[in-house]
């Protein structure tokens, strides 16, 4: 009997010795699968995830053949003729074999200051017959806590897509040769830094020689530019250059551009259009540009703090205090989200229409868009539409930070000032000063530091890494912006008076969509129409709504005239017209209008686009010009997008149906009042 309890006791030991195995083994498995099949459980993660987005729509959807859809979807059919053509015109020799020397760069800035500066680099290195070392990008891996895992160009740009892109325009090396790095690793090589929007003379008189003498020169840009925008029209062919790199050379690294595709798709999932949205709201542009009034609260007087840090290191040459609102009358501060959001309401955007919000910090945080999200439901930015690994997987391993925040007082002068505190004699007796906290900031917005010291604190290794980030960040923002139905800017100026993010999107969507929606609304009108209903904002009458609705329309045409002689003489990317465009007139077009001049030809001669297209575009068909006609006479007084301002009431709220069919009935009488 004895024997037998043994016995089934060793078997259960064996039996319990195999499914630990076992566990183990399935374990490993699991390990394994997470490890090599990280592309595959990525796919599998997005489809299951429920996104913080929770799209709300209308039963019903407009239909494509409508004229309210035709007018706030629609392409806009003045540059349906408009098409991309970078590509070389005439004869454009190889680069030489035998060059002048290695041009090494490091850029500093954000991702529209970096994105300029490439292909400025790109353009000057051909100019000066220079072999080019791909540029360093100092915003990255120079900076403490990012993951080594990418080279710095590497961080946010697809080396091998840039170098294969550019093979027959500029000889492009990943790294100098070893004479050569130890010589710069000793400060043994010339060293520029460039100005801001440096002439070609300066280049071929000041940068030439010293390459010619020391085969190599480092430069060093900062301002996001290193070459002027306009050309003399017999250097043209180094104008399409800039647009071969900027459109087609520079690629996102691969994983940053899956996630941008992934989240275009989720954006599209539903079926309908959507509006990219660049605020433009950063504190830089708002101190430099005098709009710290637009703030009500401590947000202004950080602004204001970073104006006087700009004017100590002559950033800024005006005065400290600016009358903000003189500054928004004269339509030098950006339009609000909620001035934005009128404006689109309206325009004839309903209010469940899907809005992205791009660009990066919006400062101010979330509250900002408080507005915004209660004219749209559909408000939505990159954190909605991904999760937390999907982002952090762009990221690569990152160390583990050691900086704890807050950091607590040295222990003994903590220990002296309680001893202090707790001996100080019977009450009433005045007390001593309490211990000091320690001083602490928070990113998002409400600094402490502000009245301590004229100078702002060094950047941290949590904030070094975040401004990392941010570069990510704002190339999925660019990616789906420029892929956008519509796109709209609040500000089209960064801290430095330059073009900004918004508008090398605007000049992206011009070179490879022309047609498509690009509103560059007149921030001094839609100021002034605005104020003639500040006190009634969301109320407004007939009379106003037609002028909104003419002032966007017109935006499409007349706004992109003014940024062919305001925005290219800064950036020529933001403008790439007529160097980088052809013209495929429509048959139908050159038939029927062959002895007046038509809206479009008029609009073409203004642009100064004259090249015709190459013959194998000529297969793609344009809409008939009778629609194109039908279009251009939608009446800006369609009564289908009447009462956009009134307030959304959903089918959870009690009675909404009848207060919705009261406030239309208000508005239409509103509209019959506003005709007189």
């Amino acid at each position: 009997m004895k024997e037998g309890k043994a016995f089934f006791k060793s078997r259960m030991k064996w039996v319990g010795l195999v499914g630990l195995v076992l566990a183990a083994f399935s374990l490993f498995v699991h390990f394994l699968l997470a490890r090599f099949t990280e592309y595959g459980f990525s796919e599998y993660q997005s489809s299951i995830t429920i996104f913080s987005w929770r799209p709300i729509f209308e039963t019903s959807d407009l239909s494509r053949t409508s004229p309210l859809y035709r007018r706030v979807w629609g392409p806009v059919v003045q540059l349906e003729s408009l098409h991309p053509d970078a590509n070389p015109r005439g004869y454009y020799a190889g680069p030489s074999a035998q060059t002048n020397g290695y041009i090494f760069v490091r850029i500093q800035g954000g991702f529209h200051e970096i994105r300029s500066s490439i292909c400025d680099v790109v353009t000057v290195s051909r100019f000066l017959n220079a072999t080019l070392v791909v540029p360093e990008i100092q915003q990255t891996t120079s900076k403490k806590g990012i993951s080594s895992q990418f080279k710095s160009f590497a961080y946010l740009y697809n080396e091998d897509q840039f170098m294969a892109a550019l093979a027959k325009d500029v000889n492009i090396v990943k790294t100098l040769p070893k004479s050569l790095k130890s010589a710069r690793r000793n400060k043994e090589i010339p060293v520029f830094r460039v100005p801001y929007s440096a002439s070609l003379y300066y280049y071929l008189h000041n940068v030439l020689p010293i390459l010619i003498k020391h085969s190599v020169v480092e430069l060093v840009v900062s301002d996001g530019g290193c070459l002027q925008s306009i050309l003399p029209p017999h250097l043209e062919e180094y104008q399409r250059l800039r647009c071969r790199v900027a459109f087609h050379a520079l690629r996102f690294r691969q994983d940053v551009q899956e996630l941008a595709t992934n989240i275009l798709h989720r954006l599209r999932a539903p079926g309908r259009p959507f509006i990219a949205f660049d605020p433009g709201m950063t504190r830089d542009a708002l101190a430099y540009h005098g709009c710290s009034e637009l703030f009500q609260d401590v947000h202004a007087e950080l602004i204001q703090h970073r104006r006087s840090w700009m004017r100590k290191r002559g950033i800024i040459k005006g005065q400290l205090s600016v009358n903000s609102a003189k500054q928004r009358l004269k339509g030098s501060c950006p339009l609000t989200p909620e001035e934005v959001g009128i404006l689109l309401r309206a325009y004839g955007y309903s209010w469940d229409t899907i809005i992205y919000v791009s660009g990066g910090e919006v400062f101010g945080g979330q509250r900002t868009l408080i507005p915004l999200h209660g004219m749209f439901e559909n408000v939505v930015d990159r954190s909605s539409l991904s999760t937390v690994w999907e982002l952090s997987r762009i990221y690569g391993r990152e160390a583990n930070l050691d900086e704890n925040y807050p950091r607590a007082l040295p222990t003994a002068q903590v220990e002296m000032k309680l001893d202090a505190w707790k001996n100080s004699g019977p009450r009433p007796r005045p007390l001593p000063p309490p211990p000091a906290r320690p001083k602490t900031y928070n990113i998002e917005g409400w600094w402490g530091w502000v009245a301590e010291s004229d100078n702002e604190p060094e950047s941290t290794v949590v904030e070094l890494r975040t401004n990392a980030h941010k570069l990510l960040w704002e190339a999925i923002d660019y990616f789906i912006s420029v892929e956008a139905d519509v796109f709209i800017p609040g500000f089209d100026r960064d801290g430095k008076g330059h073009p900004n993010f918004a508008s090398l999107v605007m000049g992206h969507r011009l070179y490879q969509s022309a047609a498509s929606k690009t509103y560059r609304p007149d921030r001094k009108e839609v100021v002034r129409l605005l104020e003639q209903i500040r006190g009634h904002l969301y109320h407004a009458n007939h009379t106003w709504l037609t002028s909104i609705r003419r002032h966007l329309r017109s935006s499409l045409i007349d706004g992109l005239m003014l940024v062919s002689n305001k925005s290219k003489s800064s950036s020529f990317l933001s403008h790439p017209v007529p160097e980088c465009s052809c013209l495929r007139p429509d048959s139908g077009e050159t038939s029927s209008n062959a002895s007046s001049p038509s809206v479009h030809s008029q609009v073409q001669t203004a642009l100064g686009v004259l090249h015709r297209c190459p013959a194998w575009m000529d297969g793609e068909k344009s809409s008939s010009s009778k629609e194109k006609e039908h279009e251009e006479d939608i009446d800006e007084n369609d009564p289908s997008s009447s009462g956009l301002f009134f307030q959304h009431t959903g089918s959870h709220d009690v009675g909404g149906e009848d207060i919705n069919l009261k406030e239309e009935s208000q508005f239409e009488d509103q509209e019959e009042d506003g005709g007189d």
